[in-house]
């Protein structure tokens, strides 16, 4: 488990003057990682070319113009020349960051991140002898365009929001919502990779089988009941071997940082394709990632006690494989969670977002990211860097925390209602979903992931 230093000092303060501002997902204490492009700002800069940046209040600090920097003397190598127990240096581990590959460097594994880490809290800090040098490496973040900050080669949904699996075994199964192996086993399905896209990317409304249950035979045609999953993702960093497993002990060690995804859902598609192997079209569409992955490190301070939601039929237990004593005593993550929407016709007339739901993490989540991580590997499957792992929905235990409209409006039964009249049971061609994510808590200081939005477009 990742313990605290100075780099989480809440007193720290940075150079970059928008990063001590109080309400910023991206203090000098986050440090996030993600993929851009950006226009050239000289000679030696590739225009549209991808480069890993972090985020720093509402800049950008580019590690290849950093890297420039060091390579031709405008920037002393201030601590950038000592060696790391592996034989690698800090110069090293910035010149694979680079090459615009996040995921060579993830492959690194934990010491290379945490030394980073390290490196950059102190060169941003203000005081830092290297602000001169790394001021002409920022870059605005409006001025970025933001990519997928990995590649993901792989994606597995899992299940761990058991209010949602309770809420929606309701509408389908009134009197058995959840089903026996529930409680045991971290449920997942494997996803698309190839359809995952970064905050900001519209979605399209798919097309599907359809098949009202008034209905002889199925038709195609657009989805009518579009709908969001409020998920957070767990990317990979390190590796493991084609018929190992990692043990619970060594999980995290294996993740990188978290995201926030949104898991963008065609109901009725669902409801006629699920049985018996699970999401296909209904789910292969879109999925939406926010474009900034912080660290491991970065959450450290909003560890907690993992304790298991209070649930009808109470806990069974755990599998020895998949218990540990500091899984219980800090595998667990204190976030709030937040999904917003705008129409098309608010947009119009300029009203603000209406948030939807609002609820915590440690309110929602039956399995951990550690657990998570040791059941997809329990059959030796090879787990490798960038891959994607969702939580599922993260809704909470009341009717104001639910992660989806499909909960949120009992099944489409139950309309809301929003400040301009207009009425949602499902998403509508125009309409703009933004999740937000946060930690914050007394005397500690608080970091966000960003945001993670989209707009539905009409069916093709």
């Amino acid at each position: 488990m990742n313990l605290l230093d100075t780099t989480h000092d809440p007193a720290l303060r940075s150079w970059v003057a928008s990063a001590n501002a109080d309400d910023t997902d991206f203090p000098i204490q986050n440090l996030p990682f993600g993929c851009f492009t950006a226009p050239s700002v000289g000679p030696h800069d590739t225009p549209g070319s991808a480069r890993i940046g972090i985020a720093i209040g509402h800049q950008v600090l580019d590690l290849r113009l950093v890297q420039y920097a060091l390579l031709t003397g405008q920037a002393p190598a201030w601590g950038l020349t000592a060696e790391t127990a592996e034989g690698n240096t800090l110069r090293d581990w910035i010149a694979s960051l680079a090459a615009g590959d996040l995921n060579a460097f993830m492959s690194l594994g934990p010491a290379a991140r945490r030394g980073l880490r390290a490196w950059l809290s102190a060169a941003l800090a203000e005081g830092s002898p290297l602000q001169a040098a790394l001021q002409p490496c920022l870059r605005a973040q409006a001025d970025c365009t933001m990519q997928l900050p990995c590649q993901i080669g792989d994606y597995t949904d899992f299940y761990t929001g058991i209010h949602h699996a309770t809420s929606v075994g309701k509408l389908f199964r009134p009197d058995n919502p959840l089903l026996p192996n529930y409680k045991w086993v971290p449920i997942g399905y494997h996803g698309r990779a190839s359809s995952i896209v970064v905050s900001g990317t519209p979605v399209r409304r798919p097309l599907g089988q359809l098949k009202p249950p008034t209905a002889e035979t199925p038709t195609v045609g657009p989805c009518q009941r579009l709908d969001y999953e409020l998920e957070l993702g767990a990317v990979i960093g390190t590796r493991n071997a084609l018929g190992t497993r990692v043990p619970l002990e060594e999980a995290e060690d294996h993740l990188f940082g978290l995201v926030l995804l949104n898991d963008w859902s065609a109901r009725d598609v669902q409801a006629w394709e699920y049985q018996p192997l699970g999401p296909f079209l209904a789910k292969n569409f879109a999925s939406t990632i926010s474009p900034w992955v912080v660290t491991m490190e970065a959450l450290a301070p909003f560890r907690t006690a993992f304790t298991r939601p209070a649930i009808d039929g109470g806990d069974p237990g755990t599998l020895p494989y998949l218990d540990g004593e500091a899984n219980r005593a800090s595998g667990a993550f204190d976030l709030t969670l937040e999904v917003e929407l705008q129409t098309a016709a608010m947009r119009a007339a300029g009203l603000a977002p209406q948030r939807l739901s609002r609820g915590r993490w440690t309110e929602a989540a039956w399995w951990t990211l550690a657990q998570l991580v040791t059941h997809h590997t329990l059959g030796g499957c090879n787990l490798q860097e960038g891959d994607l792992l969702g939580t599922g929905t993260l809704s909470g235990p009341g009717p104001d925390q639910a992660g989806s409209l499909l909960e949120l409006s009992g099944g489409g039964k139950a309309p809301l209602t929003l400040p301009n009249g207009e009425t949602r049971t499902f998403l509508q061609d125009g309409d703009t979903l933004k999740l937000k994510a946060w930690g914050e808590k007394p005397g500690v200081r608080r970091i966000g992931l960003g945001a993670c939005s989209g707009t539905v477009l009409p069916a093709a």
